[in-house]
C-alpha cells in the first residue's frame, strides 16, 4: 500500500510539473503573441505572426489574428487612399471654381460702372454681395483642403503664450475698433511657455478672434490665466447651446453669420490644429455669453523653464 502511495506521489507531482511547464509555455506564447500583434499594428509590414510553441489552440488562435490584420491593413490602406483621393478632389475643385469666380468679379465690377436703373442697381449689389460670399468660401475651403493634405505644422519650439497672444490681438486691433469692439484685454504676467508651432497658434488666434467680430454684440474679453488656460467671451445674444455645441462641426454656421460671409471652418480648423499639438478648444454658453477655451498642456521641458 505504501508503494502504491508512493507511485501515486511521485506520478502526482510529474504531473503538476508537466502541467506548470506547459502553463509557463503559454504564458511565454502569449507574450509573444502580444508583442507580435502590438509590432503588426504599429508597423507597416506584411510579415504574419509567427509562435513556435505546438499548442494547437494558441496556434489557431495566432492564425486568426494574422487574418484579421491583414484585413485590417487591407482597409486602413484602401481608407488612406480613398481620404486622400477626397482630399485632392476637394482641393483641385476649389482651385477650378476660383478661376470663373475671379472672372465673375470682374465682370460684376464693369457692369457697376455701366448706366443701370435704381431696380438693376439693387440686384447687381446683391448678386455682387453672393458673388464675394461664395469666393470666400472657396478661398477658405482651398485653405482648408491644403490644411488637411500638408503637414505644414509638425515643427515645435518652446513659445511664449503671452507674446504670442499680444502679438495676435495687436494686428486685430484696428478691424475690432472698425467692428465696435473695444477689447477687455487681462494677461497673466506669469510667462506661459509652450512647445508648440508658431504659426498654428497664431492661426488659432486668428480664427477664434475673427469668430468673435462675426458674433459679438460688441463685446470681447480676453483672459490668460496663470495656468495657460485662455478664455475668448463675448455676448452672442442670436446664439443658444445648441448652436454653441455646433460651432466646431465644418461648414456649420448660424443665420447671423451667413449674411456676414462666414464658412464655417474657422473654428474647426482651430481645434483641429490646437489637438493635433496635444491641446484642447471647447466652447460654452451661460446666460448670452459665448465662452471659446483654449489650453496647451505644458510637457517637461515647458516645466524647467
Amino acid at each position: 500500500m505504501v508503494l502504491i502511495l508512493s507511485f501515486l506521489c511521485v506520478l502526482l507531482v510529474c504531473c503538476i510539473l508537466l502541467l506548470g511547464l506547459k502553463i509557463a509555455a503559454l504564458h511565454r506564447a502569449a507574450d509573444k503573441l502580444r508583442r507580435e500583434f502590438s509590432a503588426r499594428i504599429n508597423e507597416d509590414t506584411n510579415v504574419g505572426i509567427d509562435i513556435s510553441i505546438h499548442d494547437r489552440h494558441m496556434r489557431q488562435l495566432t492564425a486568426d489574428m494574422d487574418k484579421q490584420i491583414r484585413l485590417l491593413r487591407k482597409e486602413y490602406l484602401r481608407y488612406t487612399h480613398g481620404d486622400m483621393e477626397l482630399k485632392n478632389a476637394v482641393t483641385n475643385i476649389s482651385h477650378d471654381l476660383r478661376t470663373p469666380l475671379t472672372a465673375i468679379c470682374g465682370y460684376m465690377s464693369l457692369l457697376e460702372k455701366e448706366p443701370a436703373s435704381p431696380v438693376v442697381k439693387e440686384y447687381l449689389s446683391i448678386i455682387d454681395n453672393r458673388v464675394q460670399a461664395l469666393k470666400q468660401l472657396t478661398e477658405e475651403l482651398f485653405r482648408y483642403s491644403i490644411f488637411l493634405s500638408v503637414d505644414s505644422y509638425h515643427e515645435r519650439e518652446a513659445l511664449s503664450i503671452n507674446s504670442a497672444l499680444e502679438e495676435c490681438i495687436a494686428g486685430y486691433y484696428a478691424a475690432l475698433i472698425k467692428a465696435g469692439i473695444q477689447p477687455d484685454i487681462r494677461l497673466t504676467e506669469v510667462p506661459v511657455i509652450r512647445t508648440l508651432n508658431k504659426q498654428a497658434l497664431m492661426r488659432i488666434f486668428s480664427n477664434v478672434i475673427g469668430n468673435a467680430i462675426k458674433y459679438s454684440a460688441g463685446d470681447l474679453h480676453i483672459l490668460l490665466e496663470d495656468d495657460g488656460v485662455m478664455h475668448f467671451m463675448n455676448l452672442a445674444p442670436k446664439l443658444d447651446a445648441l448652436s454653441t455645441a455646433k460651432l466646431f462641426d465644418r461648414f456649420y454656421t448660424v443665420e447671423s453669420a451667413r449674411t456676414q460671409g462666414a464658412t464655417g471652418l474657422g473654428l474647426s480648423i482651430a481645434r483641429t490644429l490646437a489637438e493635433d499639438m496635444g491641446g484642447c478648444m471647447d466652447a460654452s454658453y451661460t446666460d448670452g455669453m459665448l465662452d471659446i477655451m483654449i489650453a496647451f498642456s505644458p510637457d517637461r521641458n515647458d516645466l524647467q523653464e
